[in-house]
C-alpha cells in the first residue's frame, strides 16, 4: 500500500519541509518556557485579580456587558485551565481550554466594539501559549510542521 501513495519517496519529501526541530535544542526550549512563562504570569495574575474583584475589574467587567456576579467563575476558571497549562502532562489541554477562554474574550470585545488592540490582545496571548508548547514540545511540532 505504501507504493501506491508513492512510499519513501513521500515521507522523504515531507522531512525536507519540515524547518528541522526534529530535536530539542537547549535554546528552543529555554525559549519555549520563556514565551510560556509570559504568557502564564499575565493569565495566573488576571485570573487571581478576577477572585480579588477590584474595582478596575469589575467597572471592565460591567463595561464589557457582563454582570458582576460571573467574574469570580470566569477567574476561577481562568486560573484553573492556566494551571493545566502549565503542568507539563496536561499542557495540550490546557493550551486547547485557554484557545476556547481567549476565543470567548475575542468574541466579548468584537461584541462590545471595543476597538482593534483590545480585540486582537487576546489572540496575541493564543499565540504565546501555543507558541511556548510549540517550542518545548517536539510532539506538537509534529503536528504543526513548519515548512522551509
Amino acid at each position: 500500500m505504501t507504493k501506491l501513495f508513492g512510499g519513501n519517496e513521500m515521507e522523504a519529501t515531507l522531512e525536507q519541509n519540515k524547518i528541522g526541530f526534529e530535536r530539542l535544542t537547549g535554546a528552543r526550549i529555554k525559549a519555549g518556557y520563556i514565551l510560556t512563562g509570559l504568557s502564564s504570569l499575565f493569565l495566573l495574575f488576571d485570573g487571581i485579580m478576577k477572585l480579588f474583584k477590584p474595582a478596575a475589574v469589575i467597572n471592565g467587567t460591567i463595561e464589557l456587558g457582563y454582570n458582576e456576579s460571573v467574574i469570580v467563575p470566569l477567574g476561577i476558571v481562568l486560573t484553573a485551565i492556566t494551571v493545566l497549562y502549565l503542568i507539563p502532562r496536561t499542557a495540550v489541554l490546557g493550551a486547547v481550554l485557554l484557545t476556547g477562554y481567549l476565543g470567548g474574550a475575542v468574541a466579548t470585545h468584537v461584541r462590545a466594539g471595543a476597538g482593534a488592540f483590545p480585540t486582537i490582545f487576546p489572540v496575541i496571548f493564543g499565540v504565546l501559549v501555543w507558541g511556548g508548547l510549540y517550542l518545548r514540545d517536539a510532539r506538537i511540532a509534529e503536528l504543526l510542521p513548519l515548512r522551509k
